[in-house]
């Protein structure tokens, strides 16, 4: 079966550039096209922003010292209040480990993913799915201007969707019992 085909039965429009797969959106099926129609911004507004950040000149060890204390699996890296990148797991295992370094004798700057893929806060989920599935990224900054006003995770996303699907399964359960909310 080609590759491609994989793709067209989870996908609703795809470009094929070098055998490689472009998602442009994701299906908005019954069970979740709500969900994936909801804005960063109410995923943002749900609950306390946490973004942690570290200076391009910090140590690597720093960084992963504050991504395991934080319990995240990256961080955004800001000179000033400006983004000029992002430090993941899978940046330092491939940038630092792989190469035989250690973290104790790299700069951020050195192993940063950079430039970084940005969301607003008025993209929907689905579109910041198909953007994680694009690039390969897990972790998306949510800039409002030049402003960092979060960081969304593919974690955050799927979770979000989840949610959603409960909440209709137990309205549809209740329909079906027939009860109705007072």
């Amino acid at each position: 079966m080609p590759k491609t085909a994989i793709y067209e039965a989870h996908i609703t429009r795809y470009a094929v550039i070098d055998n490689t797969p472009e998602i442009k959106d994701y299906p908005d099926t019954s069970a979740t096209g709500t969900a994936m129609a909801r804005k960063i911004r109410e995923i943002l507004k749900g609950g306390t922003v946490s973004v942690w950040t570290i200076s391009p000149d910090a140590m690597v060890y720093e960084a992963l010292t504050t991504m395991a204390e934080k319990d995240i699996g990256a961080i955004v890296v800001v000179e000033g209040k400006r983004l000029v990148g992002m430090l993941s797991e899978r940046d330092y295992a491939r940038r630092v480990i792989l190469i035989g370094k250690t973290s104790r004798e790299m700069v951020v700057q050195e192993v940063m993913s950079s430039p970084v893929c940005t969301v607003t806060p008025d993209h929907t989920i689905s579109e910041c799915l198909a953007l994680m599935t694009n690039r390969r990224i897990r972790h998306l900054p949510v800039l409002e201007g030049t402003a960092l006003c979060g960081v969304i995770s593919i974690g955050d996303l799927v979770k979000e969707i989840v949610s959603r699907q409960i909440s209709l399964i137990k309205g549809y359960e209740n329909y079906i019992r027939g009860v109705y909310p007072i």
